[in-house]
């Protein structure tokens, strides 16, 4: 057991900081103002940087090749060692003042105004036990939220829980309760709430791990909560806030923003095993299943095919192999279904079974994991039998994958590409991975191969059309993961419990930096959902980033839009629902972009200043503007709604004004999707959308409420290619500035890209009055009091009375230009 209990010495080298104890020792980096990083080890020497998951750096690394373009080298500030009492030594970014205190050793950051952020457990801050674990104690008050750490089931406040961090194929999980699933993430987000102060702290270490969150007690220590690791080191980034949005943007400073997807990855993906384990023509049956989404006016952008298209003579799944049986021509059926407006994604999975035809050409190039003495390719337990392991820490991993998947997958058309089973648990930690040639224990990086998986998929895409934007889907990760991936969080048992708290799942892997997720709507694991159970899901899935419904149910059912008649309605009014959202969506992919904010956001994320925020684990909000409440339990004819506090709301439906700061009871059919629309709020939206591949955006309802000044950033490209990468794109951003006589919103834009938007409409909310006159760009618009008339005109304005808003249609002019309303009170009785 080695303990640090007291500081021994400090070498300040300018960049970083030497920190020397009777334990480990540690070296301390100030990576910017928000950002301190604090490596420990305690072995001899510190072993050499490779840091996968970071992308901005301020030292030599050794993946610095294979991450350049991504990866920014910073120049950190400069360590200033200060002693402003005896025992303390001090450090600060300007922001953040990191704090040594000599004995008993620890750690403590404070910010400016002397607020102790941060502060280790003294006397037991790190240590490493007898089985070579490194652990790190940290000490909490009383008022302590915990959110984030990925992947994890149950409600969004993880006090007083103890989580495991491991990659395992869980299927079948329960989302209220399973622990360990599909991803790592060791980040969190510590929201002191008697101070309203937030940081995040990050342990960049893949191996496996836990995190006790104040459920160990010892009277001797009082309140802490600890992380331990099964190998590796401490290595410790403390992201500032103050709120949770800035922890959020600064660890994805740290970590990266969320990959700009094409448009369509926003639409309805189908999905299901049953079609690719037909006995042949299941390009027919998938096909038809297009079809049908038409003929029964459901929008489809997408299908993920599952991986009964590499099926062998065996009946076993084997990579990049195509049975002809079933797809006889795959170039010609990824063709047809991108006509019919519908791309394919195919299953893809990393570990290739000892059978596999291409088993011998990928052991002699040794793109496999390794076996602990490196005299051969490691195998172990995998779906189909005994399997070796691309190694993707490896350039010959990387080179005979991308090879293969350029042969068999982009040479037939294929563009997106959805990784599968790809949590390497591969039992033995001390297989070897080539690690750049370092060639660690594969018990250190196994999740970190999932995420090379999707940077694998995303330079291969990008080396055979480099105008193309690469979509790959994830299933397992690591910190990172949304550089190159949307992912979803596999394959979930159906039930009411995992339609409820795969909310709050989806809603933690966002406050981890995760922006573009989803889950498997309708269940993946289990029999059929009964018909409330899957209209429900639908209705809560479809504000999911990633929207598919996808199963393989174990009553010989398939879950499909249309599997109960007298409910498709439903399912059809909520997918085109989604379809409707598509430009607000595209602008929030965009903002993830950018700031790396969640687009499916916790109510505290929003509002840290309501305390009835603090615990709300299923209401959401989309964007800024707008409320989720889906309607998430059976048999209910009414939902309590909390509407935070500090802002007005109005009824998404019926545009009734309401309070905020009050819990509301709203009554529910099967057809409700309650939604709020919040006060200073603009959503755009495109009424009729059915399709993102081959239908353009060519008109646009900004619905608008202007009860506050507020801006939006609407974001427009082609979609598709990297041109936006290059300037091609157009941000226009809408500021709404209300004044007592009326309303101006101002529209100003940026990029290149010429729009494809043709007739804009404003659906402007008037609380108290209706408008007296509307201008554009400097020109009054005609008002129309006759309601048919105002829908035959290509230009105008009508108030309607029953829900107070004023619309107003118009041409799209180019550059910039402004609309307005004026309020003023027309004297129809003084003359």
């Amino acid at each position: 057991m080695k303990i640090s209990t007291l500081l021994t010495g400090l070498e300040n080298h300018g960049d970083h900081l030497d920190v020397t104890t009777n334990g480990a020792k540690f070296q301390v980096y100030l990576i910017d103002e928000n950002i301190i990083r604090i490596r420990s080890t305690f072995k001899d020497e510190f072993p050499e940087e490779l840091n996968y998951a970071i992308v901005k750096t301020a030292w030599k690394d050794v993946s610095d090749e294979l991450m350049a373009g991504e990866r920014t080298r910073v120049e950190p500030i400069a360590i200033e060692l200060t002693e402003p009492e005896p025992g303390v030594h001090t450090v600060s970014t300007g922001k953040y003042t990191l704090l040594i205190h000599t004995d008993p050793f620890a750690f403590e950051i404070v910010d400016v105004d002397g607020n102790v952020l941060h502060s280790d457990l003294p006397g037991r801050s790190f240590m490493e036990d007898s089985l070579g674990r490194p652990t790190h104690y940290t000490q909490m008050g009383n008022h302590n939220y915990f959110y984030g750490f990925g992947e994890k089931s149950g409600e969004l406040n993880k006090i007083r829980r103890r989580m495991r961090m491991h990659n395992v194929d869980s299927l079948g999980w329960d989302s209220s309760k399973s622990d360990p699933l599909y991803k790592m993430i060791p980040f969190y987000i510590n929201f002191d709430s008697e101070r309203n102060l937030t940081h995040g702290l990050f342990y960049n270490n893949s191996a496996d791990s836990v995190f006790d969150m104040d459920c160990e007690h010892s009277n001797y220590w009082l309140r802490y909560s600890y992380f331990q690791a099964e190998a590796g080191d401490i290595d410790l980034y403390f992201i500032g806030g103050p709120t949770i949005k800035d922890v959020v943007e600064h660890y994805t400073d740290l970590t990266g923003k969320t990959a700009m997807m094409p448009l369509s990855s926003l639409g309805y993906m189908g999905s299901t095993m049953f079609y690719t384990e037909l006995d042949k023509d299941c390009d027919k049956a998938i096909e038809d299943f297009v079809d049908t989404c038409a003929k029964y006016g459901i929008p489809v952008d997408g299908f993920f095919l599952s991986s009964g298209y590499t099926s062998g003579e065996d009946g076993k799944r084997y990579v990049y192999n195509w049975n002809y049986d079933r797809f006889p021509s795959p170039a010609g059926f990824v063709e047809t279904l991108e006509e019919k407006g519908v791309q394919v994604s195919p299953n893809i999975k990393p570990g290739m079974l000892n059978t596999h035809y291409l088993t011998d050409e990928f052991e002699q190039a040794r793109a496999y994991v390794r076996t602990a003495d490196d005299s051969g390719s490691q195998v172990d337990r995998y779906w189909g039998g005994p399997a070796h392991f691309v190694d993707f820490t490896s350039p010959a991993g990387r080179a005979k994958w991308s090879e293969h998947m350029t042969k068999q997958l982009l040479a037939n058309g294929i563009r997106w590409i959805w990784n599968d089973n790809n949590e390497y648990e591969i039992a033995d930690n001390d297989a070897i991975a080539e690690t750049e040639g370092l060639k660690r224990p594969i018990g250190e990086v196994k999740p970190l191969m999932s995420t090379l998986m999707a940077k694998t998929a995303h330079t291969a895409i990008e080396a055979f059309d480099a105008d193309v934007r690469p979509y790959v889907t994830n299933r397992a990760g690591y910190a990172g993961i949304q550089r190159y991936a949307q992912t979803w969080c596999g394959d979930n048992g159906t039930s009411w419990t995992n339609l409820k708290y795969n909310v709050p799942t989806i809603l933690g892997m966002g406050l981890s930096g995760v922006a573009n997720q989803g889950a498997d709507i309708g269940g993946f694991d289990g029999h059929a959902p009964e018909p409330e159970l899957f209209v429900r899901w639908v209705q809560n899935g479809v504000f999911q980033p990633r929207f598919s419904i996808h199963s393989c149910n174990t009553d010989n059912t398939v879950t499909e839009p249309w599997m109960y008649p007298e409910y498709t309605h439903y399912i059809a009014d909520a997918i085109r629902l989604r379809y409707q959202l598509a430009p607000y969506y595209y602008s929030l992919l965009h903002e993830a972009s950018v700031t790396g904010a969640p687009i499916m956001r916790p109510l505290v994320y929003e509002f840290q200043n309501d305390p009835n925020t603090w615990n709300e684990s299923f209401e959401f909000m989309i964007g800024s503007s707008l409320l989720v409440a889906n309607v998430l339990d059976k048999g209910v004819d009414s939902i309590d709604v909390y509407l935070p506090a500090g802002t007005d709301w109005y009824d998404f439906e019926t545009r009734q004004w309401l309070a905020g700061g009050q819990t509301i009871t709203v009554p529910v059919t099967l057809s409700s999707i309650p939604m709020f629309l919040r006060a200073g709020s603009i959503v755009p939206q495109c009424p009729g959308l059915t399709n993102l591949h081959n239908q353009p955006i060519d008109h646009l309802t900004l619905l608008v409420e202007p009860g506050e000044k507020t801006t939006f950033d609407l974001y427009e490209d082609d979609g598709v290619t990297r041109a936006y990468e290059h300037g091609d794109y157009l941000n226009t951003t809408v500021t709404v500035t209300p004044s007592a006589d009326g309303v101006d919103i101002d529209f100003a834009r940026t990029g290149s890209y010429e729009t494809r938007v043709k007739t804009m409409e404003l659906e402007v909310l008037c609380r108290r009055i209706a408008p007296l006159s509307a201008e554009v760009a400097g020109r009054e618009i005609p008002r129309f009091l006759n309601y048919d008339k105002f829908l035959a005109a290509d230009e105008g304005w009508f108030f309607d009375g029953q829900t107070r808003k004023a619309l107003v249609r118009y041409a799209n002019p180019t550059g910039n230009y402004r609309a307005s309303l004026v309020f003023k009170a027309k004297d129809l009785v003084s003359i």
